[in-house]
């Protein structure tokens, strides 16, 4: 659960030693299908500061899942657990990583691609390090709450610049507001990163137990992955000590804003301004691009077509989006008025309909099925299917999961006789969340 700046570096020193023993080259990737823990951590900065790639993926991954994606991903070695690498030789690392983890993101297509940015030279690699010092004030002090699954970019990112920065990490495991309020009171953790709906389970934990936590070991509570309620956010900032709270808007792909607790009371909604060496731009179409430096580029795996929609020229050099719409203000300010096409955002995870419409649709006995979300307390949002054809709720739930992991499986199915359609044939999604009740 625990682990120091340290004992990881030994760790990372090991898995280095254990990549190159089994032939692994600078730039080849390692998919690691492994569950959370401080060894992943290791794993993952052993391998960049040996110049290989890791591809954090989740663990609850079906076999169907995953076997599409490795055809895509080509890795030299496939880990389901990474135990077995800590007893390797010890190997020489470099000072920082050589690169970005690989994670994987979906799109319209609903087929999840890998966010690459390749090796990085010394400038960029040290430059990427620097700035997450920087902004987070990453130090040896330091005692990281991992609360979200570490195959995610953010939970990720966070744990590694802690222990770059020679600070300390505990993983006390699947999130659980017990469990987290014990870890609190044991670790006294000084940051942690969480999605919006941590905060409303802890809350609402405290709540029910009429419990008092101490939380005045904390200096940084980071969160993001989805809308953050107002009366959450209220909550967040006078439940943690003056100054603590910060948001950030960001995807897989890389990150546009930070926002501190204080700009958020001044401006309710943003979701900040852009973080240091990069520029927002709004286009006519309200499309929300980000200009950035060298270190933050990349490319999806294997798509360039997708690659080049991503990114575009401007003045101030390259800028991506990711379909977000947004505008801002005159002073900076990102207000997002809307998500990408379709994205249902559950419990701070990604789900887009079209992949789990692709698995539906495989079911003998559905005939036509959109994917939708529908507002919920707990989640955010939660998965909801509409379903033409004679497949009942009991069967489609059986093959989903075999299918589908955990956050894509849908919560609620509806039947229906037809989808309604625009003239073009897109599916109105705005009218099947009626359906089960806005």
């Amino acid at each position: 659960m625990h682990l120091t700046s340290a004992e990881s570096d030994l760790q990372q020193r090991r898995v280095a030693g254990s990549l190159q023993r089994l032939g692994l080259r600078r730039g080849e990737r390692v998919v690691l299908l492994a569950p959370s823990t401080t060894t992943l951590v290791s794993t993952v900065l052993g391998a960049l500061r040996s110049g290989v790639v890791p591809v954090p993926m989740d663990p609850r991954l079906t076999a169907h899942e995953r076997a599409e994606l490795l055809t895509d991903l080509q890795p030299a070695l496939v880990l389901e657990s990474v135990a077995g690498l800590l007893g390797g030789p010890e190997a020489e690392l470099a000072a920082v990583p050589q690169a970005r983890p690989m994670h994987l993101t979906s799109g319209t297509t609903g087929r999840p691609k890998g966010v690459w940015s390749g090796l990085l030279g010394d400038a960029a690699a040290t430059a990427l390090v620097q700035e997450e010092r920087e902004l987070w004030g990453f130090a040896a002090e330091d005692r990281h709450l991992v609360l979200s699954p570490l195959h995610h970019s953010a939970p990720l990112r966070f744990a590694m610049g802690t222990l770059l920065a020679g600070g300390e990490v505990a993983v006390p495991g699947p999130f659980e507001p017990a469990a987290t309020l014990g870890a609190i009171e044991r670790f006294r953790p000084t940051s942690t990163f969480c999605v919006p709906a941590h905060l409303q389970r802890l809350f609402a934990h405290i709540d029910e137990h009429r419990l008092s936590p101490d939380l005045s070991c904390f200096r940084l509570l980071a969160h993001a992955g989805a809308a953050c309620p107002p009366a959450t956010k209220r909550r967040a900032i006078e439940a943690f000590p003056t100054g603590t709270v910060w948001e950030f808007y960001g995807s897989t792909e890389g990150q546009f804003t930070a926002c501190r607790a204080q700009e958020w009371q001044e401006r309710e909604g943003t979701v900040g301004r852009a973080r240091p060496r990069r520029r927002l731009i709004v286009d006519g179409d309200g499309l929300v691009w980000c200009v950035v430096p060298e270190h933050a580029r990349f490319s999806y795996w294997a798509d360039e077509a997708k690659t080049a929609a991503a990114w575009r020229e401007t003045p101030d050099g390259p800028a991506f989006t990711v379909g977000d719409l947004g505008r801002l203000d005159a002073a900076g300010y990102l207000y997002l008025d809307g998500r990408r096409d379709d994205l249902v955002i559950t419990g701070g995870v990604n789900v887009y309909p079209v992949e789990v419409e692709n698995a539906l649709t495989e079911h003998p006995d559905v005939d036509d099925v959109a994917v939708f979300g529908v507002p919920d307390d707990r989640w955010g949002h939660r998965v909801c299917a509409a379903v033409v054809g004679s497949a009942t709720a009991e069967e489609l739930d059986r093959f989903a999961r075999q299918r589908l992991s955990p956050p894509k499986r849908p919560k609620d199915y509806v039947r229906v006789e037809s989808l309604p359609r625009t003239a073009s044939g897109k599916v109105q999604r705005p009218a099947l969340v009626d359906l089960l009740g806005r």
